[in-house]
């Protein structure tokens, strides 16, 4: 820092000196230029910082930390409140939970193909799609065990059921993976049900009625 002495002068040798308001607002302009706040707390960290102090605070109260226990337990109730709007606002609203039941036939167990295509029948009449899909791809599967071409076991899903009927039935073996898909992305995913949907179903399920299993080859190769 110069000294007294070192400071220009004026014409007669009277030092220059800067008024009082500009020397502070030169100086606040220098403060905040980015490299003195380089290692400032963020925005979250600050919040962060608040809210903690705040929960401190309120267990401190419920301590009894000269307050009752009643006004404590209001105080904290209160921070809990900022606490979840803080996280709602951070991360926004809670996604449903993934549905983990994946057996084609639901909860509820096998019916009868039959019964299955008559509630499939009823919900396409009323334009309930996503339920017609459902019901008809459980109608295809069951039909495909009534039949001994699938074993009747619990918990397989559409997929698999897809899987080894394509096996016995390999001339649908692909209709089946697209129809299994489309059961899965509607039972489980976010895909809209449509007429077109149910229809394509519809007629796999009726195909597959006529469908005849491909014969194994015999040993050695022979016919």
């Amino acid at each position: 820092m110069p000294n007294w002495g070192d400071l220009p002068r004026a014409t007669g040798g009277a030092p220059i000196t800067v008024p009082r308001d500009p020397a502070r607002d030169a100086a606040r302009d220098e403060l905040l230029k980015a490299d003195y706040h380089r290692h400032d707390p963020s925005l979250q960290e600050r919040v962060y910082d608040w809210i903690m102090d705040r929960i401190n605070d309120a267990l401190d109260a419920i301590a009894g930390d000269g307050t009752s226990g009643t006004t404590g337990l209001i105080v904290f109730l209160v921070v809990a409140l900022l606490v979840g709007a803080g996280l709602w606002w951070r991360l926004g609203a809670p996604r449903r939970a993934v549905r983990t039941t994946l057996d084609v036939f639901g909860t509820a167990g096998p019916r009868t193909a039959a019964q299955y295509r008559a509630d499939a029948e009823r919900h396409a009449a009323a334009g309930e799609w996503a339920e017609a899909v459902r019901e008809r791809m459980r109608a295809l599967v069951r039909a495909l065990e009534e039949r001994t071409l699938l074993d009747t076991r619990p918990g397989r899903t559409a997929d698999e059921a897809a899987a080894e009927a394509g096996r016995s039935l390999p001339e649908h073996a692909a209709a089946l993976t697209a129809a299994a898909r489309t059961f899965d992305d509607i039972a489980y995913g976010d895909r809209t049900a449509d007429q077109a949907a149910y229809q394509l179903l519809r007629d796999l399920d009726q195909a597959l009625e006529r469908a005849r299993p491909a014969l194994a080859a015999a040993p050695g190769g022979a016919a």
